[in-house]
């Protein structure tokens, strides 16, 4: 006799080992948030894109649900947060070492490998402190 299993069920079950495994409990919105960000590869979203993908799913969720559920997610290492500016952050699921260029004209962030980026003397971080990571993001404009 052969087993037919539902795809999307093993789906659902992947993501919520993979939420289990870092200490978040997999509720339906956070099983929902994970899929549009952990399938496909490595992207960089904002809330506002990923309410989008949800709702055009037929999943209802809140803006604020969406951030609370980002920044759980980057508190557990599942995601980086890019903050571009002050109004605007993406969160990355490349949790990799690595830089971003942001293009302000047409608002993408593309990745820079860790290896093309070189850094020599860092400053001597103040009151007993380390470095815990240096985030690189360069801006791109259209050119004059």
């Amino acid at each position: 006799m052969t087993i037919m299993y539902n795809k999307k069920s093993l789906e659902m079950d992947r993501l919520s080992a993979l939420l289990i495994e870092q200490g978040v409990r997999p509720t339906r919105q956070r099983i929902a948030l994970a899929s549009i960000l952990f399938e496909g590869g490595h992207k960089h979203v904002t809330a506002e894109q990923i309410v989008s993908a949800l709702r055009q799913r037929k999943d209802k969720v809140s803006l604020a649900t969406v951030y609370n559920n980002l920044h759980a997610f980057t508190k557990v290492g599942l995601l980086r947060e890019i903050a571009v500016d002050h109004t605007c952050s993406y969160f990355d699921t490349n949790t990799t070492i690595h830089g971003h260029f942001f293009d302000e004209v047409s608002g993408l962030i593309h990745d820079i490998p860790d290896q093309a980026l070189h850094m020599i003397n860092l400053p001597t971080p103040p009151g007993g402190r380390k470095i815990k990571r240096v985030d690189i993001t360069i801006r791109l404009c259209a050119e004059v």
